[in-house]
């Protein structure tokens, strides 16, 4: 492995190639800053990813024009030139965005990745974000790493050993973190509703956010929990050091929390460094609804942007604007309803921050159906749980509707009696 500075490590990025940036708390900002710099030289290069932290520089004047952007998830860095015609959004499930690589169909030319120092074996960690990162280190034909000790050596499968890093440069800064704000007292209530959801020896999916931090709050009195899921924060450690959490009833790697990666605090990151309580595993594996099936009492708890009257799920537009992406949450989903009892959950509040409702009797025009009618099962607001599975049509707008905030009930009703001819 040659390392080198960060200009000598993108002269390998030439115009027209296709290059992945490993995403998330691992984001490698300082070559990305490198390659953007070289923008008055390159032309048409498209870069691939999935939510990546930092400016992102290559979505932004004067270096937008010689990058295009291809996104699997859309992140706040990126969405205005994904929405634009620099960019664009591939709607694709987490647990298939691998074969994309994998089977030539978007070849990579470059992938860009952050790392540990290797060990004594030669070998380096991809840190908290495996997930797409090593199929895209294993197919890319040039890799280009950036060294920094900050980065948690992970167990599983995120390995690479440093015969197959082209070349490198060595820095030393904290990864990415997110804080945790403060719960509200509506994401309190929903978070209560949801955990009583959940059984004891139940196997938890769960994302990032305060109604997830919400749920896991509410916890405490469980036991016999497991993690398999796609991601993870802060959220699980105090029920961890608790006793909550240990895995033991989970078929698919006992007493293992399964994730493909991680994003939150210092604290989080300190605890999964060198933690073979962890395994990180690429997104193939981690939401790969075969597998997730095995466990027993699969909870997945995912999130809405807006539901219709019928149980549709859009999660990823608002209206025709691409907002984020499909990600994992079909993938779990369906996995939780094949699971012995499992238990798929939307979680949200009733309405946005400026008051509409969530509980739409149409889904916006332009916005794209995340999850079908026919998969989902519950969906909890701060004004109860509703479990929608085997309702018909009719009955499954009353049973939304009676969760709906209250200001909105009325007209709900009078757009249900419309569109389905209700009593």
């Amino acid at each position: 492995m040659k390392i080198v500075t960060p200009h000598e490590a993108v002269s390998f990025i030439k115009s027209g190639n296709r290059i992945f940036l490993q995403g998330a708390a691992m984001t490698p900002n300082t070559l990305i800053d490198a390659f953007c710099e070289r923008y008055h030289e390159l032309e048409n290069v498209e870069i691939i990813s999935i939510h990546t932290e930092g400016d992102a520089k290559y979505a932004h004047a004067p270096y937008k024009d010689s990058f295009t952007m291809n996104s699997c998830f859309v992140g706040g860095n990126v969405r205005s030139v994904v929405n634009s015609s620099q960019g664009d959004y591939i709607p694709i499930f987490l647990s298939e965005i691998h074969l994309l690589f994998r089977r030539n169909i978007l070849p990579l030319d470059v992938a860009i990745v952050q790392v540990s120092p290797p060990d004594k074996h030669g070998f380096c960690s991809l840190g908290v974000s495996v997930d797409i990162a090593l199929p895209a280190i294993q197919t890319a034909k040039k890799v280009i790493a950036q060294i920094n000790p900050s980065v948690p050596r992970t167990h599983g499968d995120g390995i690479i050993h440093i015969k197959n890093i082209d070349c490198a440069i060595q820095m030393n800064a904290p990864i990415h973190t997110h804080g945790i704000s403060p719960i509200s007292e509506t994401e309190q209530q929903i978070g209560k509703h949801v955990a009583g959801l959940i059984e004891d020896g139940a196997t938890l999916q769960m994302g990032i956010g305060n109604i997830p931090n919400a749920v896991l709050d509410n916890l405490d009195n469980h036991e016999h929990l497991g993690i398999h899921t796609e991601m993870f924060s802060d959220g699980v450690l105090p029920l961890i050091e608790k006793g909550v959490i240990t895995g033991e009833k989970k078929e698919v790697k006992t007493g293992k929390i399964v994730t493909c990666f991680a994003v939150g605090s210092q604290k989080l990151y300190d605890f999964v460094d060198d933690n073979p309580l962890v395994h990180f595993k690429e997104a193939a594996y981690t939401n790969d609804t075969a597998i997730i099936r095995k466990n027993p009492k699969v909870t997945a708890i995912n999130s809405a942007i807006e539901i219709d009257l019928t149980g549709q799920v859009c999660a990823d537009t608002i209206g025709s604007r691409q907002y984020s992406g499909v990600g994992g949450q079909m993938d779990f989903i369906r996995g939780a309803s094949l699971s012995k009892g499992g238990k798929p959950i939307f979680a949200m509040p009733s309405v946005t921050a400026k008051g509409m409702s969530k509980i739409t009797p149409y889904l916006k025009q332009g916005a794209g159906v995340t999850t079908t009618r026919a998969h989902v099962h519950y969906v909890a607001t701060e004004y109860g749980v509703v479990d929608l599975f085997g309702k018909n049509l009719k009955e499954r707008s009353k049973a939304l509707i009676s969760i709906a905030h209250p200001d909105h009930r009325e007209q709900l009703e009078k757009d249900s009696h419309k569109r389905f001819k209700n009593e």
